[in-house]
């Protein structure tokens, strides 16, 4: 899947999911959601946290 189609299933811009993708924005709750129904999967599945537990 391409981005521009990604976007246009999500409802945000290309240069949005490029930035995702890239890890230079991180998304909206509501958006996470969306990634994750449209892929039949958990959010936790789509989106790794890197950050370590303190």
């Amino acid at each position: 899947m391409t981005q521009a189609a990604l976007a246009n299933a999500l409802g945000v811009s290309r240069q949005t999911m490029n930035s995702i993708e890239k890890g230079k924005f991180d998304p909206s709750l509501p958006l996470a959601f969306k990634v994750a129904r449209l892929f039949k999967c958990r959010i936790e599945d789509v989106f790794i946290d890197d950050e370590p537990n303190v």
